[in-house]
């Protein structure tokens, strides 16, 4: 099926439409099998790296921009300039190349049944474009994935892996077709020098396996700190003949970045799809007729409050951001409950059993602290950049982490630990990993570690209290003690 891609300016190339495949049901449940078992011997075969995020258990993109976050914050620590390059991988599942899949797979010592299986899945394939005036005509795909397969995100992660490479004083992290290459020195135009160095290696590498990235989609940033005195800088990079200048705004994995990493713009984007999806909701129930109370409400909670507070996980709303989605959110209320304008605001989250903004936010962020401090290390690049001092089963942590560069700085530059609240007002402050880590002190409470074990060992069998037993439940003589 052909679908049209939104927002595109025009729909005369064939890159404005992308086409979805329609596989039978009993396949898709095979193949989701498939997926299970081969992303599990993927992560122990090292098929995957690290860094890696995406479509995998576990993994989701506030992993991979918690990633990117920390290592920005960590790098500016010690005063060094950061850039991150943004690169999006062009028609990724429709280059994948089965037999150098197939190679790879062998190379790994996968199990030969599961590399029969993926090479059966990707050739000898049909498609047939369905979309108005087209004839239904069958025609050979020798190359790629079909996008609505289970298994084709897995395939495209195994293929792309070797793309990663380590990336000193800097990270590449990457979620499915979307990389970021960031790295820090003492000048930005090092960093032009370094970027332009490292997208020659991973130019080559793509070359290699047949994919190559987009150029409308490539994006640099050169990171401020809020306290920074010096003006923004406006270096470009070249890169393939094309020159690309530092933007003002990025957004990724639908998070909107800024330079000094503000949480206004992602907000005020974020409250602008929520406006515009309640003026299309509301006209399914004008006041005093059309939907019921009770399906208002699934409205707001599974519909509007998703759309409002995305990456919530993550970005804290400042004043003015919090100002704006509550008016947002107030509105709604009022609308689930067919309550009138001068209704006081602060019995509208009672009357229609929707939390307030404040409150839900915070609940967010220390579910997503929860989930950080409880995931694999070894598995989550988010965690594996937990301080060693973080009580855990696992002492994995990343190798590619730039937190040693923060030791021995002053105190107005050294992070605070994990542990200690930020003083008030916040001349230090905590590291974005960190600061999700000290959100769990209260559910630490006679933990010795995360998940949940126990401070005390269970007790011995010298330590149990005497069995008293029942002389209705003994009928012979007492048992001896």
């Amino acid at each position: 099926m052909v679908l049209d891609k939104p927002g595109k300016a025009s729909y005369d190339s064939p890159a404005s439409f992308r086409i979805i495949v329609l596989l039978k049901t009993i396949s898709k449940l095979l193949e989701l099998v498939m997926t299970v078992r081969l992303s599990a011997i993927a992560r122990s075969r090292g098929l995957l790296h690290p860094n890696q995020c995406g479509f995998l258990p576990g993994l989701s993109a506030s992993d991979a921009c918690l990633t990117l976050m920390h290592e920005v914050k960590t790098l500016q620590r010690p005063r060094l300039e950061v850039s991150t390059l943004f690169l999006h991988i062009k028609a990724g599942f429709d280059n994948v190349n089965a037999s150098t899949l197939r190679a790879r797979l062998l190379a790994s010592h996968v199990p030969s049944y599961m590399v029969d299986w993926v090479s059966s899945f990707l050739s000898e394939r049909t498609c047939t474009l369905v979309f108005q005036g087209s004839a239904n005509i069958s025609s050979p795909v020798s190359v790629g994935t079909p996008q609505g397969s289970p298994i084709s995100p897995l395939l495209f992660l195994l293929y792309v892996a070797p793309l990663h490479m380590s990336v000193p004083r800097g990270l590449m992290v990457s979620y499915v077709d979307d990389f970021s290459i960031t790295v820090a020195s003492h000048s930005y135009r090092g960093n032009i020098h370094r970027l332009q160095n490292l997208f020659a290696t991973i130019a080559a590498k793509g070359r290699d396996i047949g994919v190559s990235f987009s150029v409308p989609k490539t994006e640099i940033v050169h990171w401020l700190t809020p306290s920074q005195r010096t003006p923004p800088s406006h270096a470009p990079i070249e890169l393939v003949n094309h020159l690309f200048r530092p933007s003002q705004v990025v957004r990724w994995l639908g998070y909107w970045f800024t330079p000094t990493l503000n949480t206004t713009h992602h907000y005020r984007h974020r409250l602008s799809l929520a406006q515009a999806g309640f003026s299309f909701v509301k006209c399914l129930s004008s006041p005093g007729a059309g939907v019921r109370p009770f399906l208002c409400h699934r409205i707001a909670s599974g519909l509007l409050l998703p759309i409002l507070t995305y990456g919530a996980d993550l970005l804290t709303p400042n004043y003015a951001a919090l100002r704006g989605m509550n008016g947002f959110w107030h509105r709604v209320q009022r609308w689930t409950t067919n309550n009138f304008f001068s209704t006081p605001t602060s019995i509208l989250s009672r009357e229609a059993c929707l939390h307030p903004i404040v409150s839900y936010c915070r609940y967010r962020r220390r579910l997503a602290a929860l989930r950080v401090a409880c995931a694999p290390r070894g598995a989550n690049p988010a965690s594996a950049r937990l301080t060693q001092s973080f009580p855990s089963l696992s002492s994995f942590r990343a190798q590619d982490s730039s937190r040693h560069l923060t030791v021995g700085l002053s105190s107005v530059y050294l992070p605070l630990s994990w542990r200690t609240k930020v003083p008030s007002p916040p001349i230090r402050k905590h590291l974005p990993v960190d600061a999700l880590a000290h959100l769990t002190l209260p559910l630490q409470q006679g933990l010795t570690c995360l998940p949940l074990i126990l401070h005390a060992p269970p007790p011995t069998r010298n330590e149990h209290p005497p069995h008293r037993p029942h002389e209705q439940d003994l009928p012979g003589p007492p048992v001896p003690r």
